[in-house]
């Protein structure tokens, strides 16, 4: 049996990536605050809802997934009810497995993970790395509970802030980078509907050049910039406005956050 405990955005994309990886719905209990969301996962999903001491007592294995700052009081709420044999699987963006350690006591075992929006799609980035008490075979588990929704890495958790601020809100990178390019054809003249499609056709058949050719981005881009050419018109300008220097301040700003959220 698996718990998700907090079954918001994140908790509910875990959801549905088991139980089309698989998973029967009666082999789930999910966690919501409000009575309303638990009724809407109920009827979504037919999994089991119950409450977090309920669930934490009736599973093998534990995902966290509250928002960092309601994490503590998750904690203190489940401690009791959580032995040494269970597996818990954090999600929650910088909360060390140090943090969950400590507020559980004995020597339970504690995966954390920073996943990311695409595993509504089967297609997450996830990265995990093990606590004090995590063995192999914890991170098998939990390997084998990610992989079916897509990929994942072991990373020393001291990468853990850095992969929240590059792959946990990688997607959302993309999508503000193609609302600007479709804002651009709209400038240019072409219905929005139309620079959709171009822009997001463009931007997929690129990104799977990219993971399956195993070359160098700059090899790709350099195939596409022609001496004098359009690209490096457009490259030209990037550069000008400082966009590569502007998505390392972004991204080392998402990192500093992440620590931040960490120690509260």
């Amino acid at each position: 049996m698996i718990a998700i405990l907090g079954t918001g955005k994140m908790g509910e994309a875990l959801l549905s990536g088991l139980l089309r990886a698989g998973f029967r719905p009666e082999q789930i209990i999910a966690t919501a605050r409000r009575p309303d969301r638990a009724d809407a996962l109920r009827e979504r999903y037919g999994v089991v809802v119950a409450g977090n001491a309920e669930a934490a007592k009736g599973a093998e294995t534990l995902i966290l997934a509250v928002k960092p700052q309601d994490m503590a009081a998750l904690l203190a709420e489940i401690a009791p009810f959580v032995p040494a044999d269970r597996l818990v699987i954090s999600v929650a963006a910088g909360i060390t497995t140090q943090f969950v350690e400590s507020r559980l006591g004995g020597q339970v075992p504690v995966v954390r993970v920073m996943s990311n929006t695409p595993v509504l799609v089967d297609e997450a980035m996830s990265v995990i790395s093990a606590g004090t008490y995590a063995e192999e075979e914890h991170l098998e588990r939990t390997e084998a509970l990610l992989s079916p929704v897509g990929k994942v890495l072991r990373i020393p958790e001291s990468q853990q802030d850095a992969a929240t601020a590059l792959s946990g809100s990688g997607p959302a990178y993309f999508f503000y980078l193609v609302e600007a390019m479709v804002d651009a054809g709209i400038l240019l003249g072409m219905p929005r509907a139309a620079a959709l499609d171009m822009v997001t056709q463009s931007i997929v058949g690129a990104a799977i050049m990219l993971r399956d050719s195993g070359e160098h981005p700059v090899i790709l881009r350099e195939a596409v910039t022609s001496p004098g050419g359009t690209t490096i018109s457009a490259i030209a300008e990037l550069e000008r406005h400082r966009v590569r220097a502007a998505f390392l301040d972004a991204i080392e700003a998402a990192r500093d956050r992440s620590r931040r959220l960490a120690s509260g």
